[in-house]
């Protein structure tokens, strides 16, 4: 197998200039020639070992910063940036795009904050109205725990070393996880495990006493519910130290946001602890990523299965890149992760052409659909209800939707395509982020008016939709 190599010119780059060196300091700190560094900052020479170790200990860094690949992540959102509408029609080519991350990686990382500025400040005044101008830019906290699993790739390394220790201790047969649970909560924790009446914990489905050290199961989660519950709390207590160094890594200040962001990595925790990493990977493959064998195999439900299939972003052992996005009957967007250059709505809902709103009229079946956006690229997605606890009458037939996705290009390891047709342009769907970002014309579905363009408006004429003649 050949080795990989390793290319850091612009991280380097920006160490020297960090440090206030020229390239012929920094040669003479690494003991190197000031040509070698030179060809190291501009990507014609790999970095060895040895400067590797000479780079750590001259200038106090963490190595694995520096040989840390993010480059596809930061590729694929400028990508998604330079899509919107208000950079016209011309559009930057691969080569070029790659070029500024290489040469201008913080000029880059200040065009999408502002483009992501623009973005939040553009949605939230859409709102203005509803909102009486009372926090406009503000940032929701789920937009920001997006952006720091966006971030990582939807990976996080610690949390799954974590998981496969903790994980590594319990009994390797579902059905006996958990007690397992139980006890570890009860016996490492000091957390004892009730289950309680709905009436006894209303409108709430689990509640952990700090005081009594209780923690409190509604009995309407059924028992795969209550399994995550349960190792959702435990990496909560148990790694809650873990969870607030990422997220301090992250630059997460606000207490809401940070509040969001502990649940969303216990969520995280949980589902590394039920489907461990490398097992969970090894059963996707072979089984072509068919959701519901998946569920059965790892005692889990099928939303869980549709999380934890977007975190296989382990360098070295990546599963199929993919995106989730969860809506409501309404076609409010209420939870989205992406490990894939595919721009999710942020806020309000996601485009009518998404056949995820079709879901409702043939609940529990899965749905496959191939879209392509306005830039031309095109994913295959799979969508299908999901359930939620029934409490009582008043909380019948919650039911949501969900999608997963790739693109079209990874369709050939995902089961629910052997019968679609991908190459064929009559298959395919063209879709938006949402109607507000949308700048497709004459499309029946849509119902808000751009924000960035006008469209045509002849009062001799009647078009598809209202919007424009």
């Amino acid at each position: 197998m050949a080795t990989q190599k390793t290319f850091v010119g612009p991280k380097l780059r920006q160490l020297r200039k960090a440090r206030g060196q020229t390239q012929a300091q920094m040669a003479e700190t690494l003991g190197l020639s000031a040509t070698y560094i030179n060809l190291l900052e501009n990507n014609q020479r790999s970095l060895s070992v040895q400067v590797l170790m000479r780079l750590a200990e001259g200038y106090g860094v963490d190595w694995r910063e520096l040989v840390e690949d993010d480059a596809p992540t930061h590729l694929a959102d400028l990508r998604n940036a330079l899509q919107d509408p208000i950079f016209g029609d011309t559009r930057a080519d691969l080569q070029e795009l790659r070029g500024a991350l290489d040469h201008c990686p913080t000029l880059v990382q200040n065009l999408l904050s502002l483009h992501r500025s623009y973005r939040t400040l553009s949605e939230r005044m859409l709102a203005v109205d509803e909102q009486n101008g009372e926090g406009m830019v503000a940032t929701s906290p789920e937009t920001t725990v997006h952006d720091l699993f966006r971030s990582n790739r939807n990976y996080f390394d610690g949390i799954e070393r974590a998981a496969e220790d903790f994980r590594a201790s319990a009994p390797a047969a579902t059905d006996e996880i958990y007690a397992f649970l139980k006890a570890h909560l009860r016996d490492e924790l000091s957390v004892t495990v009730e289950t309680v009446s709905v009436r006894d914990l209303p409108d709430t489905l689990r509640f952990f006493e700090e005081k009594t050290r209780r923690l409190l199961l509604s009995e309407g989660l059924d028992h795969l519910n209550r399994l995550f519950q349960l190792c959702h709390m435990i990496g909560l207590i148990g790694f809650g130290e873990d969870f607030d160094a990422i997220i301090r890594e992250g630059g997460i200040d606000d207490p809401r946001g940070h509040a969001r962001a502990r649940v969303e990595l216990a969520n995280y925790f949980a589902a590394a602890v039920l489907m461990p990493y490398e097992a969970f990977r090894a059963e996707a493959m072979e089984c072509r990523y068919d959701l519901d064998y998946l569920a059965a195999r790892f005692g889990v439900s099928f939303e869980q299965v549709c999380h934890r299939v977007t975190t296989l972003q382990r360098d070295g052992s990546q599963g199929v890149p993919l995106f989730f996005m969860r809506i409501d009957k309404a076609g409010n967007v209420t939870k989205r992760f992406n490990a894939t250059s595919f721009n999710l709505a942020e806020h309000g809902g996601a485009c009518p052409r998404l056949d995820i709103h079709m879901c409702f009229r043939t609940p529990g079946r899965i749905l496959p659909q191939l879209v392509e956006m306005p830039d031309g690229s095109r994913y295959f997605t799979i969508n299908r209800t999901v359930d939620r606890p029934a409490l009582g009458y008043r909380t019948q037939d919650q039911r949501l939707a969900v999608t997963i996705g790739c693109a079209v290009e990874h369709a050939d390891a995902i089961l629910y395509a052997s019968h679609m047709p991908v190459k064929d342009e009559a298959v395919v769907t063209p879709i938006g982020i949402n109607c507000r970002l949308c700048p497709r014309a004459h499309c029946a579905q849509r119902a808000q008016q751009p924000i960035h363009l006008d469209l045509p408006m002849d009062e001799r004429r009647r078009g598809t939709t209202r919007f424009e003649s």
